[in-house]
């Protein structure tokens, strides 16, 4: 087993990773009976793109000698209606000066790598992923 889901109250869920007992709290958004105050599981499904095209990168990068941090990524969730649903993900990738300076090689690769991330893979074709990747592009 990865995880536990565990309803609390209040249209709030703790979610814990079962090997690290890291835990997460998610919560109902505004504009569906919800407080807003904790990620809702659709802002989770939104972010875990982002997470995981960072991490892919990072795991490329190690071996080119290339470090990531401060690389950050803006993630904008767009909710749809009839079904209630993720229609769109809009992505704004921002890159530290001294990386924006890598070569075109290099910055190709890890780009590559993040556009086929897992969980890139994993999305339905529905939902409409846009990446501004600024001074990479």
């Amino acid at each position: 087993m990865t995880s536990t889901a565990v309803y609390t109250r209040d249209l709030r869920t703790e979610l814990t990773h079962l090997r690290s007992a890291s835990l997460v709290e998610t919560d109902a958004p505004t504009d569906n009976s919800g407080r807003g105050e904790r990620f809702s599981p659709t802002d989770l499904l939104a972010t875990s793109l982002a997470a995981c095209m960072l991490t892919v990168m990072g795991i490329k990068a190690a071996p080119m000698k290339v470090e990531l941090e401060g690389l950050k990524i803006e993630v904008e969730k767009i909710m749809l209606t009839e079904p209630r649903r993720v229609g769109a993900i809009n992505l704004t990738v921002h890159v530290p000066e001294e990386l924006a300076a890598l070569d075109i090689k290099s910055k190709l690769v890890l780009q590559n790598t993040a556009d086929t991330c897992p969980v890139m893979r994993s999305i339905h074709p529905d939902i409409k992923v846009s990446i501004n990747w600024g001074r990479w592009a």
